[in-house]
């Protein structure tokens, strides 16, 4: 399947769809089946002991997988997160941004399944590990 939304829209489309993390995250490259964003890390990110918080990693994988599923099917809004898996492996630094790599490993008519790695910026180990599968609402005509 083709590239349907490419890095230019997808950051269109995220702001204006999701304001409220607009300026937090953004798209950096976007391929067949694969995407990369950052999460623009900052004090609201941040939770006790100086480490960027679950809810924060969680959000990233969430809006990472779900725009590189847009990314091949096009702007729809109302696909939405029915499973959700997270691993966190190591403390991400405080005062670098994530990098989050995502792949979609399936994308029928219903269904999309994809994972992603999320890294402290200038990291080789990840720092969370993220599987998500996505409900795709039929096409209306």
């Amino acid at each position: 399947m083709a590239l349907q939304m490419d890095r230019a829209r997808l950051n269109e489309f995220l702001g204006r769809a999701f304001p409220q993390i607009a300026g937090q995250v953004r798209v950096e490259t976007v391929g067949e089946g694969r995407m990369t964003a950052r999460l623009l890390v900052d004090d609201r990110h941040l939770r006790p002991g100086g480490t960027v918080s679950g809810p924060s990693m969680f959000a990233l994988a969430d809006v990472a997988i779900y725009l590189a599923i847009l990314s091949r099917i096009g702007e729809v809004a109302l696909a939405v997160t029915t499973n959700a898996s997270i691993d966190f492996m190591r403390k991400p630094e405080a005062g670098r941004d994530l990098l989050v790599e995502c792949r979609i490993l399936k994308l029928g008519r219903v269904l999309a399944v994809g994972e992603c790695l999320i890294y402290s910026e200038g990291t080789a180990e990840p720092v969370a590990r993220c599987s998500m599968t996505y409900s795709i609402p039929p096409k209306t005509a």
